[in-house]
């Protein structure tokens, strides 16, 4: 697999995993229901900046572990796609579902900003997550691990503000659309976990025959 391959994949697995209804889609509707469009998209804007930050913590992660302790990350890369595949059969199994929303408390669009970043820096899932999906995708033979980070982090913001930026635009539609199809909803999120662990058992034919 070549480099642009491996990007695709990444970018498949990051789609996929967006699209999950959760509470960063929830921040973003409920902001956009209740202050309009560009209150959405200061939250998706906050969401994007945690994001970003998690880019760099997985990033700088990886490149330490490929520098100092090789063997430590090929150890990670494992433990990533183990902790991925877990992920998406629990989607599987799981009925997602999204409840209505209530008043939002932001304010004002910097607020909706603030706190879209801080409720997505606090969460330790997330710096969990990054640390299991980048060990399978930054490979050294690529070339600089800082720059494929950079590249991967791009992507992922990116990606957000296609996603959440999109649901901002079309929020009552989309609220309405999320509430009222509970078996889409868990649908979207079963197709999601399937991806999850199709993707991530790649994942992990592609590190075993390097390792």
């Amino acid at each position: 697999m070549n480099y642009h391959e491996n990007l695709w994949l990444f970018f498949t697995l990051l789609f996929g995993i967006i699209i999950v209804p959760g509470m960063d889609m929830l921040f973003v509707l409920a902001n956009s229901l209740t202050g309009g469009i560009r209150r959405g998209l200061a939250a998706t804007g906050g969401i994007m900046a945690g994001g970003a930050v998690h880019s760099a913590y997985g990033a700088a992660g990886v490149g330490v572990l490929v520098t100092m302790l090789p063997q430590l990350f090929n150890l990670l890369l494992f433990a990533g796609v183990g902790y991925m595949i877990w992920i998406g059969v629990s989607l599987m199994r799981s009925s997602i579902t999204v409840e209505a929303v209530g008043p939002a408390t932001a304010r004002s669009g910097w607020r909706a900003f603030r706190q879209g970043a801080v409720t997505c820096l606090v969460n330790p899932k997330a710096y969990i997550f990054m640390f299991a999906v980048y060990p399978q995708f930054l490979r050294p033979e690529y070339g600089p691990v800082w720059m494929q980070g950079l590249i991967m982090g791009a992507m992922t913001v990116v990606t957000q503000f296609a996603v959440y930026g999109t649901l901002a635009m079309t929020a009552g539609r989309s609220r309405d659309l999320l509430v009222a199809n509970p078996d889409a909803t868990a649908f979207v999120g079963r197709c999601a976990g399937l991806l999850l662990v199709a993707v991530s058992a790649f994942s992990l034919w592609q590190g075993w025959k390097t390792a």
